[in-house]
C-alpha cells in the first residue's frame, strides 16, 4: 500500500531556528522559496550576481547572496537549478561550503541517482518533489490547499532526514494535498521515462504524425489543429479530474466505441517494445550520458530541433489561429 503523509504527519517546528537557502529562483525556486517564508521558514536566496533572477528575489523582498555565502550560512540547502547546471554549480559554489551536520535537498534526483553530484559524508541528502510547475506550487499554496509531492532520503545520517524533508514539503504546502514516499531511482526513472514516452515526446509526436496526415490528405490545417491538438486540453482535464474512465464518461459515444476499438491499433506491441528501450537507456544511464555531452557541447542537437520546430506548419497555424480566437480585452481565448 501506498505510503502517505499529510500536514498531520509533518512538523514545521523542525524548521525553527534553521536557515534555509533555496538555490535558484526559475521555475520552482522562486514558487518553494516564497511558500516557505510565507509558512514562517528562514529562508535565504543564493543566486549568481546580476542576472535576472537575482533581481525579480529583490523585487519580492529576499536579498540574494551569493551562492557560497548562501550555503555557508545555511543549515538546508535546497539545489533547485536545472539538473544539467548543478553539477557545475555543486562542484564551483556548494560542495566545498558544506560541512557536516547540513542537508542538501533536491527536486529531482537526477544529478544524485546518476552520480553527477556526490555529497560528503555527514550530510542529509532528500528530495521534495512536487508534482506541478512552480506556478502550481504557488498557487495552490495561495488558495490554502497545495501541490502534491513526493519525497525521498538517499542519505540519512542525522537520523531525522525523513521529517526533515516531510518539514520542508509542509513548507511549500505540499502535505495539505498529499506526499507519497519513494526513492530517489524511483522518481528519477519514472520522472524521465513519462517525460519522453507520453507527456512530452510521445504527447508531441502523436499530434504532429496526425496533424501531417490530416493536411496530407486534403483537411484544412485549421481544422486539423482543433481536432488533434486544441481539444486535447479538454480530454486531459478530464482525466487528471477522475481518471481515464470519467474521460470515458464525458465525452460522445462515438468518440468512446471509436476510442476504445481504435486507441490500441495506434499504441500497439510495437510502441511498448519502444517504451522498454527508452526505459533501459534511463535505467543503465545511456540518456544521462547522452543528455550531459549534448549539453556540455552547447546543446547542438536540441538548439537545431527548436529551430526547426519553429517552422513547422502546425506552429505557423496555432499562431495564427490563436491571434484570431482573442477575446475582446485583447487576452487569448
Amino acid at each position: 500500500m501506498v505510503n502517505a503523509f499529510y500536514d498531520r504527519d509533518a512538523n514545521l517546528d523542525i524548521l525553527k531556528g534553521k536557515t534555509v537557502a533555496v538555490i535558484g529562483y526559475g521555475i520552482q525556486g522562486r514558487a518553494q522559496a516564497l511558500n516557505l517564508r510565507d509558512s514562517g521558514v528562514n529562508v535565504v536566496v543564493g543566486l549568481r550576481p546580476g542576472g535576472e533572477s537575482w533581481k525579480e528575489a529583490e523585487k519580492d523582498g529576499f536579498r540574494p547572496l551569493k551562492i557560497p555565502d548562501a550555503v555557508s550560512r545555511a543549515d538546508i540547502i535546497m539545489v533547485l537549478i536545472p539538473d544539467e547546471v548543478q553539477p557545475d554549480v555543486y562542484l564551483n559554489d556548494i560542495g566545498r561550503n558544506l560541512g557536516r551536520g547540513k542537508v542538501l535537498e533536491f527536486a529531482h534526483g537526477f544529478t544524485i541517482h546518476f552520480r553527477r553530484i556526490e555529497p560528503p559524508e555527514g550530510v542529509d541528502v532528500v528530495m521534495v518533489a512536487p508534482k506541478g510547475p512552480g506556478a502550481m506550487v504557488r498557487n495552490t499554496y495561495l488558495e490554502g490547499f497545495g501541490t502534491p509531492a513526493l519525497v525521498a532520503v538517499e542519505k540519512d545520517y542525522s537520523g531525522n532526514a525523513l521529517q526533515i524533508a516531510l518539514a520542508i514539503a509542509k513548507g511549500i504546502g505540499a502535505t495539505r494535498a498529499g506526499v507519497i514516499k519513494t526513492t530517489f531511482r524511483e522518481e528519477t526513472e519514472t520522472d524521465n521515462f513519462g517525460e519522453q514516452v507520453v507527456l512530452c515526446g510521445g504527447v508531441a509526436e502523436l499530434i504532429g504524425r496526425a496533424f501531417r496526415l490530416l493536411v496530407s490528405e486534403g483537411y484544412q490545417p485549421e481544422v486539423a489543429y482543433f481536432e488533434v491538438l486544441h481539444e486535447l486540453k479538454l480530454i486531459v482535464d478530464l482525466i487528471q479530474k477522475g481518471g481515464i474512465e470519467n474521460m470515458w464518461a464525458n465525452v460522445s459515444n462515438t468518440a468512446e466505441y471509436g476510442g476504445r476499438t481504435r486507441g490500441a491499433k495506434i499504441i500497439d506491441e510495437h510502441s511498448e517494445e519502444n517504451m522498454r528501450k527508452i526505459l533501459k537507456d534511463i535505467r543503465d544511464g545511456t540518456f544521462a550520458e547522452e543528455w550531459m555531452k549534448e549539453y556540455y557541447s552547447e546543446m547542438p542537437t536540441l538548439r537545431k530541433m527548436r529551430e526547426q520546430a519553429r517552422d513547422e506548419q502546425i506552429e505557423v497555424v496555432g499562431r495564427q489561429l490563436r491571434a484570431l480566437f482573442v477575446k475582446r480585452d485583447g487576452k487569448e481565448g
